[in-house]
């Protein structure tokens, strides 16, 4: 789905037959400014999609965006300024803040990690626990807020986990097969030090150490040599993924960055008072 396409049901499904309250009103066309207030701290991300919803109502609308995507906005500062129709603007206002709150929110929330473990090496990652229609934009979030993405998608990289293991009957048979149809980098996920063990022996290029206590994550380290990479993955929360990333793992996977991330307080403020009627 491409964004004007998530854009437009987005707009559907807020309007299937129009603003009954607005429209009702039979207000003609007001020309002012509206202001978009951050509530609360946040890493801003969201901001192309933000202005694709207002256009969509009003392509003569001009946005002037005081940040940039990535940039921290403090609470109460004006994070942009709308001149267009205000009774356009209106209808757009909740699904344009929908998103730029649901996108501000995952960016917030991954800088919040990668502050924990910006003293160390461990690089922050993402995965596809996203929303259908919504990963482009939800890992590019990810981003805004210094994280790094993962695969895209099931067609970009090779993840060998828990399922196509047991359905091959171990790890060896896995990666065997999987060699005998690609060339590409295999990453194994491994639950156990006799699943890293058989990792390590079978050549894989990454290595997924999935739901390890820290004590068990140090031994598993100890097994893998220099040369194959590390992500560490399962229960990763804020109080503890700076002692995980301690241990010296490459990566760090964590799904809630985007399926947990509370939703970014952001509100439009309108100048009625000073708008211009139009007939």
């Amino acid at each position: 789905m491409t964004l004007t396409e998530l854009i437009k049901a987005a707009l559907k499904e807020d309007m299937p037959t129009g603003d009954l309250t607005t429209e009702s009103l039979a207000l003609l066309p007001r020309q002012g400014i509206a202001k978009l207030i951050a509530k609360e701290d946040l890493v801003l991300s969201g901001t192309n999609t933000f202005e694709q919803v207002m256009l969509s109502l009003d392509s003569q609308a001009r946005l002037l965006w005081k940040f940039e995507e990535g940039d921290v906005v403090l609470n109460k500062q004006i994070v942009c300024t709308i001149h267009g129709d205000l009774i356009q603007i209106l209808k757009a206002e909740r699904v344009a803040l929908n998103f730029l709150g649901h996108l501000s929110g995952i960016a917030s929330l991954t800088r919040c990690f990668v502050e924990k473990i910006s003293h160390t090496k461990t690089k922050l990652l993402d995965t596809r626990k996203t929303l259908p229609g919504y990963r482009e934009l939800e890992k590019r979030a990810v981003v805004h807020g210094g994280g790094h993405n993962h695969r895209q998608n099931l067609s970009e990289a090779i993840l060998i986990k828990d399922n196509h293991i047991a359905v091959m009957g171990g790890i060896t048979a896995a990666v065997q097969r999987i060699r005998n149809h690609s060339n590409k980098s295999i990453e194994v996920e491994a639950n156990s030090l006799e699943g890293v063990k058989e990792a390590v022996q079978v050549g894989a290029q990454r290595i997924l150490l999935d739901n390890m206590n820290n004590e068990i994550l140090k031994e598993a380290l100890k097994l893998i040599p220099p040369h194959i990479e590390t992500e560490a993955s399962g229960n990763m929360n804020l109080n503890r993924v700076a002692s995980v990333a301690e241990l010296g793992v490459h990566y760090i996977s964590v799904g809630a960055l985007t399926h947990s991330a509370p939703c970014a307080d952001l509100s439009l403020m309108f100048d009625w008072q000073n708008s211009i009627t139009q007939p």
